[in-house]
């Protein structure tokens, strides 16, 4: 078979660049490495609940056309994201708002909480933050820190917070109102039934091929691909004659994967998840996403999955997160977008500009973290730019 794109990964910037090509009439083929469709927002049903296997995601988008795209395969009900901070025996609401004042400090006005947010600021007279500690506390003061970002976060990067950059942080959002939805975009919402149906929809009519890293499908197959690193070591293509023949690759894994790491390799951090199933408990803790602040509690946070979609059903399942160094071979989830990290990802990236009909994309191909509706944007510019060239 002649094929205009292989595309390596069926999660969202690889379903909607391959939907969209479809429809422009190019012949596409997926392959993912994994055993099912929808990369990290792959949801699996268990008892009528739609369980986030790689984390929660909650969409959200200031965008209408992005927002009508996305609705065009699922119905999104009106969850909106709101999440419990749990410090010790105490409960916060997030994100910072009056309701987290209030409990915070026993007062009810934004100009009361503005006193002592400014007071405490000028406590700790810091004027150019070094490190994200003194971040936090130059923009909340104390006692929001200490409570609320500095044992989270330590966990989330496995560092002390004296020992990560300021920039992580450059700002946080504190609002004087009593409102706890966590974005501020006007669509937001989860799919009922669950992302994975949203992928599979994309990929309708385009052959997909599961189970399959890229390397050993070449290998295997004798796929013809272009690109130099679908070589091997003595310079010849892997593919032969008789193998399926591909005009250009879309990569969305890991750039310096794709470069065998001949650079060295970019940073991450991983996540590891802990699902339980509770068949006998119909409400574990009132909320889909509580997270926990302080550095000797393990895990980051919980999800309780039934609340994305407001579940009243018999049983629940949870599932808690514990932020874990990434080594070779882990499941990468957030780039460490630090000077060292950039800088050699701007040398990945002029590898990759003389890649030859090979494109990158999606979140491990660009090394940056997207949301849902940044990825759509992003593929759409892709396709467009494909469609472009072709004129």
């Amino acid at each position: 078979m002649k094929y205009d794109y292989l595309i390596v990964g069926t999660g969202l910037f690889g379903a909607v660049f391959a939907y969209e090509m479809k429809k422009a009439g190019k012949k596409c083929l997926c392959i993912d490495k994994r055993a099912q469709v929808g990369g990290n927002i792959y949801t699996r049903d268990w008892n009528g609940i739609q369980v986030h296997k790689y984390g929660a995601h909650i969409f959200h988008t200031s965008r209408k056309d992005v927002w009508d795209y996305v609705n065009q395969f699922a119905y999104f009900n009106h969850y909106i994201n709101s999440p419990i901070a749990v410090y010790k025996d105490e409960l916060y609401n997030l994100p910072f708002n009056m309701n987290t004042f209030s409990k915070l400090w026993g007062i009810k006005t934004p100009k009361e909480a503005q006193e002592i947010i400014d007071a405490q600021k000028a406590d700790c007279r810091i004027e150019n933050p070094s490190n994200l500690e003194e971040q936090a506390l130059s923009l909340v003061g104390k006692d929001v820190y200490e409570k609320l970002v500095k044992g989270y976060t330590e966990k989330q990067w496995g560092r002390d917070c004296k020992d990560l950059p300021a920039f992580i942080i450059k700002r946080l959002p504190v609002r004087m109102t009593y409102d706890n939805n966590y974005f501020t975009d006007p669509y937001q919402g989860i799919p009922v039934g669950g992302y994975t149906q949203i992928i599979q929809k994309l990929l309708e009519g385009i052959p997909v091929l599961l189970g399959e890293e890229y390397s050993e499908f070449v290998t295997k197959t004798g796929a013809n691909v272009p690109g130099l690193y679908s070589m091997n070591c003595s310079g010849e293509p892997n593919g032969t004659d008789q193998g399926d023949t591909f005009g250009k690759v879309l990569y969305t894994g890991m750039l310096d994967e794709y470069f065998k790491y001949q650079l060295g390799e970019l940073q991450y951090r991983s996540l590891r998840f802990e699902e339980e199933i509770l068949p006998q408990e119909d409400n574990f803790q009132g909320n889909a996403v509580v997270n926990y602040t302080e550095r000797e509690v393990p895990f980051t946070r919980i999800i309780e999955h039934k609340h994305f979609e407001f579940g009243t059903g018999k049983g629940t399942v949870i599932t808690r997160e514990y932020p874990a160094d990434w080594h070779k071979g882990d499941e990468p989830y957030y780039p460490i977008n630090d000077d060292r990290n950039n800088e050699l990802f701007a040398k990945y990236l002029e590898l990759a500009q003389k890649e030859k009909n090979v494109l990158f994309g999606g979140r491990l191909g660009q090394y940056r973290y997207y949301d849902m509706d940044k990825v759509i944007l992003a593929a759409w510019d892709m396709v467009n730019q494909e469609l472009n060239a072709d004129k």
